[in-house]
């Protein structure tokens, strides 16, 4: 299929995108196109404007931000990959990145189109979540930043406003003492996972003393495996925290795998995860 008629527009600034946002109720960011581009084909979106803003290089960057890196929301997954702060200070944003998708993916989506994109099957969500990570939103009043744990509200759905966009995503600099990991099941090498766990991890004295535990779809937004991070803080095994990973989860049935299917996944995952995190 094609696309519904559309018009187009260049902008030429985020100040510029964001007036274009608020003439039209139904209008669209369009920066790589992997995600937006497919519902439209399919007409399951229709905005009347496209506003381009893949051009914008201003917003591309990976800089240090003091107890933070800033990223750029329209820097590419390929970009962040080989970010060397990031492979410095924050790892598994790196990782991650590298996991995104193909070549092709990775060279053209951009992380402020995957994480605005709201699908919880992708994968910074979850890593943002585990990382307490915050996202500068910007409209017409000016900034203003949203804690990743405030940022999914459901499918598809975020907490910006039809006249915000994204603009930043800040994480934190993690210390010598935390271990990561990021591990992902997917029937191909570019298919949407079909679980992913995202484990952030503080060590004292050879053992875990804390736990971040983010994950891929298994609900309607990414999750934090609370039940599994309190097990962790109360001095729980990895094994038996592990085992309440899915507490509180809603994966769905589809093609890929069952309900059943991913909970059992997410358990094996978070356990392999906190392994790899904790030997880091």
């Amino acid at each position: 299929m094609i696309p519904a008629t559309f018009d187009y527009e260049v902008a030429e600034s985020p100040d510029h995108a964001i007036a274009l946002l608020g003439e039209r109720e139904d209008a669209k960011l369009l920066a790589g196109g992997h995600s937006l581009l497919p519902a439209m084909k399919l007409r399951l979106a229709r905005p009347s404007l496209l506003i381009d803003v893949g051009r914008l290089g201003e917003l591309s960057y990976v800089r240090d931000a003091g107890e933070q890196i800033a990223i750029g929301a329209l820097t590419r997954h390929q970009d962040i990959r080989d970010a060397a702060l990031l492979q410095e200070h924050c790892p598994i944003v790196s990782h991650a990145a590298s996991m995104m998708g193909d070549p092709q993916v990775r060279h053209r989506a951009t992380i402020g189109g995957s994480l605005a994109h709201g699908d919880p099957a992708s994968d910074p969500p979850a890593v943002m979540l585990a990382l307490d990570a915050e996202l500068v939103v910007r409209g017409s009043g000016g900034d203003r930043t949203v804690p990743a744990s405030e940022f999914f509200i459901g499918v598809f759905q975020t907490a910006m406003t039809p006249a915000e966009m994204l603009v930043e995503v800040r994480v934190p600099k993690l210390g010598p003492s935390t271990g990561w990991s990021y591990l992902k099941m997917r029937r191909r090498a570019q298919d949407w996972a079909t679980v992913a766990v995202a484990a952030v991890v503080e060590r004292t004295n050879g053992s875990i003393g804390k736990a971040s535990i983010g994950l891929t779809n298994m609900g309607a937004t990414p999750l934090r495996a609370a039940e599994a991070e309190n097990a962790i803080a109360g001095g729980a095994s990895i094994e038996d925290a592990a085992a309440l990973i899915s507490e509180g989860t809603e994966p769905p049935s589809d093609h890929a795998a069952s309900s059943e299917f991913r909970r059992h996944l997410a358990q094996v995952l978070g356990r392999r995860a906190l392994e790899e995190a904790s030997a880091r």
